[in-house]
């Protein structure tokens, strides 16, 4: 009699603590580190926004809407694409916080920056 109580028990407590698990799930470890996409549009000879501020562990794609060929570039050789055709695209992960200056290294007078906080 003792044990049916207890083996009753136990699936009633395990019962429970499935309820709590399914109502209440943890997300996976790859939800909470997943980036934020945000986007660069390279488009007459401008890059729209020029500054960019997005949260630490954001993946920034810069997409070439230009006839012509664009290398986006930073200041520091911390990134640099190959050379984007019309609509090629680049992204770059941003883990820390800082800003990241970068321009056109076929066209040095477009600049842009990435804030990252």
């Amino acid at each position: 009699m003792r044990k049916k109580l207890f083996l009753v028990s136990l699936a009633v407590a395990l019962l429970a603590v499935a309820a709590v698990v399914i109502s209440h799930p943890t997300p996976a470890k790859s939800e909470e580190t997943k980036s934020v996409p945000m986007e660069v549009k390279i488009d007459n000879f401008t890059f729209n926004p020029d500054t960019l501020t997005v949260p630490a562990n954001s993946t920034v794609t810069w997409v070439n809407k230009d006839d012509i060929p664009h290398v986006i570039a930073s200041n520091d050789g911390l990134f640099k694409s190959k050379a984007l055709d019309t609509d090629d695209k680049y992204s770059y992960t941003f883990t820390k916080a800082g800003t990241y200056s970068y321009y056109c290294s076929i066209h040095p007078k477009m600049v842009g920056k990435i804030v990252v906080q």
